[in-house]
């Protein structure tokens, strides 16, 4: 039995082709949906509304709409509170609520004067409308008077009786003139006033942003560039998070207002004191530091919170919106070339403050520490202020660069000592010519009193390099570490402990601080501590103190890389505003070419300085050669100063050396001092002249 198939659509027949039919595989692709036709309006509806510019142009009608009534609004209340007691009524309240029960008392007594001035002048007005008659009459018949004088006079002028009305019909004619104008204009000024009168609320509102939040341009919506009010600054310390900050401000009749001290402009910036109500301390909004500058439309760098002089009080200053990443001025070092130094009564021009204030920094008789991340410009911010004081003939540097990449080099015919490299010998040089700085503070020390000694700089670029040293010398005393044996660390200790009272100054510079690369003992001996941006609040404390940390200094809040060259300051030598421990100076940047240019000029005004680039240890010396060395071009140096250069030459061969010593080696050699304006001198001729005979004898000894 046969099964029947019945097919319910006929299939089509194939094309006859001789060719095998070829199977193409077609994905299934979705269905594209179907959209009813009775949908498609409202598709096109919502896509109008929902457009972009359909909500951008709705919320500019609603905007401008809504100025006028928030104008009208600002107006109606400007005019209350000028007819009224209200603003009296509500700044008593506000004073209450705060505690302020004297400003209570002082507001309620000018509210009362405010009244009773307001009663006389409603008193007077019973009186005024007769005594505005009585002058209007008195006015009337005084005018037509002098009218009617004054024609009388150009009648017997001219011999015409007609002349006596003519100024009394020209002030009529003239009368009926702005009559007929005020009859002309009265038409459309009262067809155009009303929407005058809109303008002018619509401008008060515009001005004020009175509109809602979602009516509001997208820059104003965002904050972005949102200039700092009152309003602005106490909704952001209300949303702070803080309770008891957001119940008082709550409970205040301002809404927060007598918190703040008039904003004023300071620098790229404004600055306002907020004195916070009882039961808010400081640190708690010092520790929200990120909110309150997101709540204020700024990134966290641009608010700086500090604590000023008065009690339960916060100093903010917030800068315009991206006005710290602007670059400064140059430095007045490469402005101007007949800039000089000035080591005991001059500042150093270091850069500006924050309210673009330039920031001015005393050198005298100060130790100095800089420190922060690698590659924040430390260096550049260390060196700015060496050029400075280059340019004081008077000042002696000695200068160990332990990273050696040729941020000092421009200092090679400057500075008597110059120490240029990262390796174990670079440190076991630099701690040689800090124990030489030593050595020179001793001496100074023992001098008669009431003697004058020029400045001396010790400067150790890259010290923690010195401090994470492993060498020890020949009688096992480590080079590196913090312990009383350590060479750096005692040599850098003595010099704070005694060395500014004879002008010898330790300047460092290290890089990301630890206890380890940066002792305690070391750090707090500098007067001057500054810092570029850090990692940890820790690293800060190490770098600037507790104190300065707790006062609001927090170089770790700095950005990396984006405030390279900004450092924040703690020393007595420069100008803090009142109430603070530090203060945040972004440094003039000099490149390395322009630091070449300032150098020569400072080389020109010296006699000449021979620099010493390689500390030799641990040879036989010849005396009479290294005296040769350390005269340099100069045709004659001062014994103190020679028997100086040789200690810093070679501390164990000179070190101990006495004018007796240096005399006696002078004077076997046939180039003994002498006198030179009643001080002894060595002279440079006679030095080489005996080196010369020396050498021409040794020639033919050997010959013989």
């Amino acid at each position: 039995m046969s099964d029947n198939v019945v097919h319910l659509h006929k299939s089509p027949e194939p094309a006859a082709t001789d060719t095998q039919p070829t199977l193409i595989l077609v994905p299934d692709q979705p269905a594209a949906p179907v959209v009813p036709l009775w949908a498609r309006p409202r598709r096109a509806i919502r896509t109008a509304v929902t457009h972009e510019t359909t909500r951008t142009t709705v919320r500019a009608v609603a905007r401008h709409s809504l100025y006028v009534f928030g104008g009208a609004r600002i107006v109606a209340r400007r005019t209350w509170d000028g007819r009224t007691a209200a603003r009296y009524e509500r700044y008593m309240r506000t004073a209450e609520a705060a505690g302020n029960f004297e400003a209570a008392a002082e507001w309620e007594e000018r509210g009362q004067r405010f009244r009773e001035a307001r009663h006389r002048r409603r008193m007077d007005l019973l009186h005024s409308p007769l005594d505005a008659a009585k002058g209007m009459a008195t006015g009337v018949g005084m005018g037509i008077g002098g009218l009617v004088l004054l024609g009388i006079a150009m009648a017997i002028a001219t011999k015409d009786a007609t002349e006596v009305v003519t100024p009394l019909m020209a002030v009529i004619k003239f009368i009926n003139l702005m009559i007929t104008i005020v009859r002309v204009v009265w038409g459309p000024a009262i067809s155009f006033g009303p929407f005058l009168a809109l303008l002018a609320l619509w401008a008060v509102g515009s001005k004020q942003q009175a509109a809602p939040q979602w009516a509001l341009p997208a820059n104003v919506r965002s904050g972005e560039g949102e200039p700092i009010t009152p309003s602005i600054v106490v909704k952001a310390l209300r949303d702070l998070g803080i309770p008891a900050l957001r119940n008082a401000i709550k409970e205040m009749g301002d809404a927060g207002a007598s918190m703040l001290s008039p904003i004023v402009i300071a620098g790229c910036g404004v600055e306002v004191d907020v004195t916070l109500p009882s039961g808010v301390s400081t640190n708690e909004v010092q520790g929200k530091r990120r909110k309150l500058a997101e709540n204020l439309s700024r990134h966290e760098h641009e608010v700086f919170i500090t604590i000023p002089q008065a009690a339960r009080t916060v100093r903010l200053w917030v800068a315009d919106s991206g006005a710290l990443d602007e670059p400064i001025g140059p430095s007045p070092l490469t402005t101007d070339d007949t800039l000089t130094a000035d080591y005991a009564k001059g500042k150093a021009p270091w850069g500006q403050d924050l309210r673009g204030d330039a920031a001015a920094v005393s050198l005298y008789q100060r130790h100095l520490l800089i420190t922060g991340l690698s590659n924040q410009g430390k260096t550049a911010a260390l060196r700015a202020l060496a050029l400075w004081l280059a340019l004081d003939k008077t000042v002696e540097f000695r200068i160990a660069d332990l990273k050696g990449a040729g941020d000092w080099a421009m200092f090679d015919g400057l500075a008597t000592v110059l120490i240029q490299g990262p390796t174990d010998d670079h440190v076991i040089q630099a701690t040689e010519m800090v124990e030489g700085g030593v050595s020179e503070m001793e001496r100074r020390l023992t001098a008669p009193p009431g003697t004058a000694f020029p400045p001396l700089i010790v400067l150790v670029d890259e010290a923690q390099v010195a401090f994470m040293c492993p060498l020890v010398d020949e009688d096992k005393r480590p080079y590196g570490g913090s312990k009383a044996t350590s060479r750096y660390f005692m040599a850098a200790r003595k010099i704070h402990n005694q060395g500014r009272a004879v002008n010898v100054l330790l300047w460092q510079g290290t890089q990301d601080p630890t206890d380890q690369n940066l002792p305690k003992l070391v750090r707090e001996g500098a007067h001057t501590r500054a810092s570029l941006a850090l990692g940890t609040e820790s690293q800060a404390r190490m770098a600037l103190g507790d104190k300065a940390v707790d006062g609001g200094a927090a170089p770790n809040l700095l950005r990396p890389g984006l405030d390279k060259g900004t450092v924040v300051v703690a020393s007595d030598g420069i100008a803090i505003p009142a109430g603070q421990a530090s203060i945040t100076v972004r440094t003039h940047y000099i490149d390395t070419d322009t630091a070449g240019e300032i150098a020569e000029r400072a080389k020109r005004m010296r006699d000449g300085v021979t620099t010493l680039r390689v500390i030799d240890r641990g040879e036989d010396r010849d005396p009479l050669a290294d005296i040769a060395s350390v005269l340099g071009d100069a045709s004659r140096v001062l014994t103190a100063d020679v028997l100086k250069r040789l200690s810093a030459l070679n501390e164990d061969a000179y070190g101990t050396w006495t004018p007796g010593d240096l005399r006696r080696v002078l004077e076997a050699a046939g180039a003994e001092p002498y006198k030179s304006d009643g001080r002894m001198v060595v002279g440079r001729d006679r030095v080489m002249r005996a080196l010369a005979n020396r050498d021409t004898e040794d020639s033919a000894s050997t010959s013989e």
